[in-house]
């Protein structure tokens, strides 16, 4: 499976033959790769150049490296969204074919911090929900989600009842979602949730940090959401101006 004949830098054409070898099946997800000693024989190629194209494969998370162990195949999002898309995560879920389930950890009134306060300015807010919740996919955990809504916008004994936060804001307190201002952090292990998720001691999450608003320009809905990376995949369009 040498790559020699090809004429560009030997790593791009490291990555391209790994890339092939995982949708041909050769490598299958969740599998653990040759040893670099192997698989820079097996392409023909320097281990520096291998760790080169391994780096990268990496980057792109087709590939996870854990030191000490090996290097293996990461599983392909089963969800995958244009970040300058908005959905809930239950249109998420369901545009992936799966049905989108909730699984409630606690309700509770909390007073607002100042840092709430700046959040939400300028909604004059004293006092907020907090909803914090597993999403799941056809049973499977996927999503831990910590929402802060305004005391009064919905009715908590209702909140069980319904799995989307936009569509309950819609119905009890006629605001509708029209847009989120989204921060995104790559976060390492979290005990607490990385287990409740089913995680790998070495899997990282993907933190989405959103203030959703309504076409007024209205602050109705924080949301701390932190996605399996192996699950959900985000991009974006960008546009040269």
């Amino acid at each position: 499976m040498s790559i020699r004949t090809d004429t560009r830098h030997l790593y791009l054409q490291v990555i391209d033959q790994i890339k092939k070898d995982i949708e041909n099946g050769t490598y299958k997800e969740r599998e653990k790769l040759p040893s670099e000693f192997q698989l820079s024989k097996l392409l023909g190629v320097s281990r520096a150049t291998l760790r080169e194209a391994l780096r990268i494969l990496e980057e792109e998370n087709i590939v996870t490296r854990r030191h000490g162990v090996g290097t293996f195949v990461n599983a392909k999002p089963i969800f995958s969204s244009g970040i300058e898309e908005l959905f809930s995560v239950t249109e998420m879920i369901e545009r992936g074919g799966m049905k989108p389930g909730s699984q409630y950890l606690s309700t509770e009134i909390l007073e607002a911090t100042e840092e709430d306060v700046k959040k939400f300015y300028p909604f004059d807010v004293e006092k907020l929900a907090k909803v914090e919740r597993v999403r799941t996919a056809d049973g499977e955990p996927v999503v831990y989600c910590v929402d802060k809504i305004p005391k009064g916008l919905i009715p908590l004994e209702h909140v069980h009842k319904e799995d989307s936060m936009f569509q309950l804001l819609e119905e009890y307190s006629e605001k509708v979602v029209s847009y989120a201002v989204t921060f995104i952090e790559p976060v390492g292990y979290q005990e607490r949730i990385s287990t409740i998720l089913n995680c790998d001691p070495d899997q990282p999450l993907l933190l989405l940090k959103q203030m959703h608003y309504t076409t007024d320009d209205e602050p109705v809905l924080y949301s701390s959401n932190y996605f399996r990376p192996d699950t959900f995949g985000f991009h974006v369009l960008r546009k040269r101006v």
